[in-house]
């Protein structure tokens, strides 16, 4: 009897064993996926990343405004631009470009004024003395003439070729380089000490001087390098060498696809993916665009033009997310058209209207996505979808390549593929939505049939 018990004890702990080793290969997996999430929400609170998303965050009042007054200079609507040459004269657009060129133009200037600002705010330091100091330093930097037409050189001016889209990546540089002395500093309490009856303007003032003085020799140093070692600016061969490769590498569809699965993978898993990969993504696309901004300003067109580039910050922020990250509004479609189940049609009805501004957060935490494993796959595949035929799209000759024309990030679907690229633009948003629902049709209807059978369930 003793003999037995062994033998099926033995048996237990055999059949227990393999069940935990079989288990164990399912825990590693799962404890690496753990590890990955984890390793990007804690990418996502870096400082110097948490201040680029929120410092980009900050100029989207500046790009959306340029972008109105550029869209009202280039409305997509057959024999628009001569009817208001007719009312207003041939040179119409001149202050509607102006704006533009307050915006768009400067988006260097007003980036390492922001991304300051957000930075030294969280460390709770001086962050107004501190953004006024890096917008310093990055002026110094700037080449300080350009060529004007006959060859001519023309001084004493700040280039908006490079304090804008061009020289995007040195203001990031000069952002984090200043916040990072001026906090230094700060803490440390390094600087020139004044009397306690002094006032505390003044105080603040006579603080900044050391900070400013770092940066500005610092700044002095590469100028003088780049000057006369290498016939060059700061911005010029930080262009070159780190930005361009950059852009070139966003610009092809691997690159955007990348960056399509991680803003998905992270959001399924419950990080706000697209905040996370917007820091690093989106300077790069506002890039993008603004040198296609160039190109038309030159009087090119982007339609066939190899020079032209297709991943932009429209592609990456609307085109390709008809109803918010995960082009959740196909689901919405899906849901209407097999949805039986009172929690998926409830879900579905409360979730629309928020859905057509691309507000998805209902549907992301209501239905839920996040952590639900019939959801992970369509939520991945839609938007990489869209995001394949948007490209195409491009690539084909079918719809033009985006300048800086941009729309509030809540204009719904087909409305702002027509704002942006006329009625091409509205007919790509059309397919978009067309391929998200039919990607997501299947599994709404599998996780629809999961809610029924658990609603019969209760009610039995």
């Amino acid at each position: 009897m003793a003999a037995c018990q062994r033998a099926a004890d033995g048996k237990e702990h055999l059949s227990t064993a393999k069940f935990y080793q079989k288990r164990g290969i399912e825990m590693s997996k799962q404890e690496m996926f753990d590890k990955f999430i984890e390793f990007m929400a804690r990418f996502a609170e870096i400082k110097a990343v948490a201040a680029l998303r929120d410092g980009f965050i900050m100029t989207t009042p500046f790009t959306i405004c340029g972008s109105v007054f550029l869209l009202i200079a280039n409305l997509p609507i057959p024999g628009y631009p001569e009817f208001m040459a007719g009312v207003f004269g041939p040179n119409w657009t001149d202050p509607l470009n102006a704006v533009a060129g307050g915006t768009f133009s400067i988006l260097g200037l007003i980036a390492v004024l922001t991304i300051t600002y957000k930075f030294v705010e969280a460390e709770g330091c001086d962050a107004i003395m501190a953004s006024v100091l890096a917008l310093s330093t990055f002026v110094i930097l700037l080449p300080p003439t350009v060529a004007a037409e006959g060859g001519a050189e023309v001084g004493n001016i700040i280039p908006k070729l490079w304090a804008g889209s061009n020289g995007v990546i040195t203001a990031i540089l000069v952002a984090f380089l200043t916040s990072y002395v001026v906090c230094y500093c700060e803490k440390n309490h390094i600087g020139i000490k004044m009397p306690a009856s002094v006032p505390g303007g003044v105080v603040k003032a006579f603080e900044a001087l050391t900070p400013g003085m770092i940066l500005f020799t610092i700044a002095a140093v590469l100028y003088g390098v780049c000057h006369f070692a290498g016939a060059t600016t700061v911005p010029e061969l930080i262009f070159t060498v780190i930005q361009t490769p950059l852009q070139g590498l966003s610009d092809t569809i691997v690159g955007g696809s990348v960056f399509s699965l991680l803003m998905t993978i992270l959001f399924w898993a419950g990080v706000h993916g697209p905040n996370v990969v917007g820091g690093i993504l989106n300077p790069l696309m506002i890039a993008n665009s603004l040198e296609n901004q160039q190109i038309l300003d030159a009087g090119m067109q982007l339609l066939g033009n190899p020079s032209a580039h297709i991943m932009t910050i429209q592609v990456t922020d609307t085109l390709i997310k008809p109803g918010g990250c995960g082009a959740t509004f196909g689901l919405l479609i899906a849901s209407y058209l097999v949805a039986r189940s009172q929690q998926m049609k409830s879900i579905t009805k409360l979730a629309t209207v928020p859905g057509l501004f691309n507000i998805n957060e209902p549907v992301i935490f209501g239905l839920p996505i996040v952590f639900n494993p019939y959801m992970l796959v369509p939520f991945c595949l839609a938007q990489l979808s869209c995001l394949i035929i948007v490209y195409m799209s491009i690539s084909i000759g079918f719809m033009a390549p985006f300048g800086a024309i941009q729309v509030p990030w809540t204009t719904p679907p087909i409305i702002a593929g027509f704002l942006m690229n006329g009625w091409q633009g509205a007919v790509v948003q059309i397919a978009c939505l067309a391929a998200s629902t039919a990607i997501y049709f299947p599994f709404v209807k599998v996780q629809d049939n999961a809610f029924v059978k658990d609603e019969q369930e209760e009610a039995a």
